[in-house]
């Protein structure tokens, strides 16, 4: 698989448990804070860490956004570094944008200045985050226990058009579905004879060991 490049900007609790595990899943993360004792605790954790003004123009700009295939703005408190950093990596052409809120309000304004996606911290960890950033099928992530987790798993391509009793999914690859909807739908339990659309979400319970096959 081919490594994303990641810029995460603000090293906050968030930020610093985002980047940590974006780095573990193997992609290429660049931090950046103006905070010097955060930046070099975390030097050894990414790939690379730069101390930097989030409020200053020409230093975000100095942090090279257009290499990134991913830039998360995670300055929830300070909305003017954020509509600055998501300003200048849409400028730049990266291709997802994603933003830290800290209240609808500046969702809304982020959103406004060109956020992909606004990310709420009070529903969503670092963790998880970053199981669904760095996967091309899953949509969401919980965690069950220490073995188990829930994902919300948009099915493959060779898997449209077939039922999930010619998928035979769990023999295949170690899981059970347990729901299904269309997307913007009700989640459902599943009819092993429906056949599979574009459109449609599987609620899947795997074992954690198994999670990388889906990225």
């Amino acid at each position: 698989m081919i490594k994303k490049s990641i810029a995460v900007l603000g090293l906050g609790k968030y930020g610093c448990s985002l980047a940590e595990s974006l780095y573990s899943l193997g992609e290429d993360v660049l931090v950046a804070d103006k905070n010097e004792t955060v930046v070099r605790d975390m030097s050894p954790k990414v790939t690379s860490a730069v101390c930097a003004n989030l409020d200053n123009e020409d230093e975000v700009t100095a942090l090279g956004l257009q290499n990134m295939d991913i830039v998360i703005t995670c300055m929830g408190g300070n909305l003017s570094a954020s509509i600055l950093s998501v300003a200048i990596a849409k400028e730049k052409g990266v291709p997802v944008v994603i933003a830290k809120a800290s209240s609808d309000r500046m969702k809304m304004i982020l959103e406004r200045v060109g956020a992909d996606k606004i990310i709420c911290p009070e529903e969503e960890g670092g963790v998880r985050s970053a199981r669904i950033l760095t996967s091309q099928y899953i949509r969401d992530y919980f965690e069950i226990d220490e073995n188990l987790c829930m994902i919300e798993l948009q099915p493959k391509k060779a898997w449209i058009g077939k039922d999930l009793i010619e998928l035979n999914l769990r023999k295949k690859y170690n899981m059970n579905v347990a729901a299904i909807k269309r997307q913007g739908g009700n989640w459902s339990y599943v009819d092993p004879s429906h056949k599979l659309r574009e459109d449609n979400l599987l609620m899947i319970i795997i074992e954690k060991d198994d999670i990388d096959k889906w990225r």
